[in-house]
C-alpha cells in the first residue's frame, strides 16, 4: 500500500511528496513486528534505489512468506533525487542533517520530522547509502560505538563484507540513524558502491541480507540464504593513505585485495610530461576497504583505506 508521509506546496502549484510502500499480511492481528528500509537522502547516492525495488518485488512474488510490516521508503530527498544533488535543492543544506526535524519548520524541517514520525514504533531501520564520487567502497555497515550492543545482533545478519565502528563524539546530530536510536528504534547505515552508479552485485547482496534479517526477527518465512560472516573493525585499524602528490591517479589493485606491506596500490601520474610522479605502496597489511574511483587528484586526496592490523601505518 502507497502512502504519503509528507506533502508539502510548493512554488507554481507544485507539491513534495515523500511515500512509502507498506507490505503486511492481509490478516493482520496487530502484533507483528516492523522494519523500515530507507534511502535516498542523498540524490547522488542510488544504490538504495535498485534495493528497495528488490526487496519490494521479492516480497510480492512470495507475499505469503510475509508475517510482519516492511516500510520502505525510497526517496527521503525526492528533490534531490531528481537534481542529481546530495543536498535539497535550492537550501544547499544536506537533509541528513535536520532530524528529528520541526512541525513548524521550513520545508526540509518540516520533511524531516515527518519521516522521523513516521518511522517511530519500528524495531529497526536500514538507512542504505552509497558512496561519494571519489571512492568506491565495499558493502559495509557503520555503526556508533554507543549502540553497539543493541544494534550489532541486526547488522551481523545484513550479509555485508564489514561493520565499521565509529567513536560517538564523531556521529554528526541530526542524522536519521542518530535520532532514530535516539528515540528507541535499533538503526544503521549501509554504505557501498560510489556515487551515481546502481551496482547490482551490491545491491542483491545486500537485500539477500535483508532478507536474512527479516526472517531472524519473525517477519519473513521464506528461504533466504546464510549471511557471510563481516569483518568487524573500528577506527584504530583503518588506515588511510593518501597522495603526496597532483596528477592523474592509475591503480594497480581494487576494493576488497589483499595487500602486504610495501605492495604498490598504484601511481600517480603527470599526463602533460608523461612521468611518473609518486609510487603509492601500501603502508600496512589488510584488505583495501575503499580506492580511488575519481582519478583526477590533488595533494593531499584520499588513494584508499586499508583494513589492517597494524596500528602506525597510516591516517587521516
Amino acid at each position: 500500500m502507497i502512502e504519503t508521509v509528507a506533502s508539502i506546496n510548493l512554488n507554481v502549484a507544485e507539491s513534495l511528496k515523500i511515500k512509502k510502500n507498506r507490505l503486511m499480511p492481509d490478516f493482520a492481528t496487530g502484533h507483528e513486528r516492523r522494519i523500515c528500509i530507507v534511502s535516498g537522502v542523498y540524490g547522488d547516492e542510488l544504490i538504495g534505489q535498485y534495493v528497495c525495488y528488490e526487496v519490494i518485488k521479492r516480497i510480492k512474488e512470495n507475499f505469503n512468506c510475509l508475517k510482519g510490516i516492511v516500510d520502505v521508503y525510497p526517496a527521503l530527498n525526492p528533490m534531490g533525487l531528481e537534481a542529481k544533488t546530495r543536498e535539497i535543492p535550492g537550501s544547499a543544506i544536506e537533509m541528513n542533517g535536520l532530524f528529528p526535524g520541526s512541525k513548524s519548520g521550513v520545508m526540509g524541517e518540516y520533511a524531516a520530522y515527518c519521516i522521523i514520525e513516521d518511522i517511530k514504533g519500528a524495531e529497526f531501520c536500514l538507512d542504505v547509502h552509497g558512496s561519494n564520487m571519489y571512492l568506491h567502497e565495499i558493502l559495509q555497515i557503520r555503526m556508533n560505538d554507543d549502540v553497539v550492543d543493541k544494534v550489532m545482533p541486526y547488522a551481523r545478519m545484513l550479509n555485508t563484507d564489514m561493520i565499521w565502528i565509529h567513536p560517538s563524539n564523531q556521529v554528526n546530530r541530526g542524522s536519521l540513524s542518530y535520532e532514530l536510536n535516539r528515540l528507541g528504534v535499533h538503526t544503521c547505515v549501509t554504505e557501498s558502491s560510489y556515487a551515481y552508479k546502481i551496482d547490482q552485485a551490491y545491491c542483491l547482496q545486500l537485500v539477500d541480507g535483508i532478507f536474512c534479517l527479516m526472517k531472524e526477527m519473525d517477519i519473513w518465512g521464506g528461504e533466504t540464504i546464510i549471511p557471510r560472516e563481516p569483518l568487524i573493525t573500528d577506527d584504530n585499524e583503518m588506515h588511510f593513505v593518501n597522495s603526496e602528490s597532483s596528477g592523474i591517479f592509475i591503480p594497480n589493485v581494487s576494493v576488497h585485495t589483499y595487500v602486504r606491506e610495501g605492495d604498490v596500490i598504484g601511481k600517480v601520474v603527470d599526463v602533460i610530461t608523461g612521468s611518473m610522479e609518486e609510487l603509492i605502496q601500501a603502508p600496512c597489511e589488510g584488505v583495501i576497504s575503499a580506492m580511488r574511483e575519481y582519478p583526477a587528484i590533488e595533494e593531499g586526496s584520499l588513494i584508499c583505506r586499508i583494513v589492517g592490523s597494524n596500528k602506525n601505518g597510516g591516517g587521516k
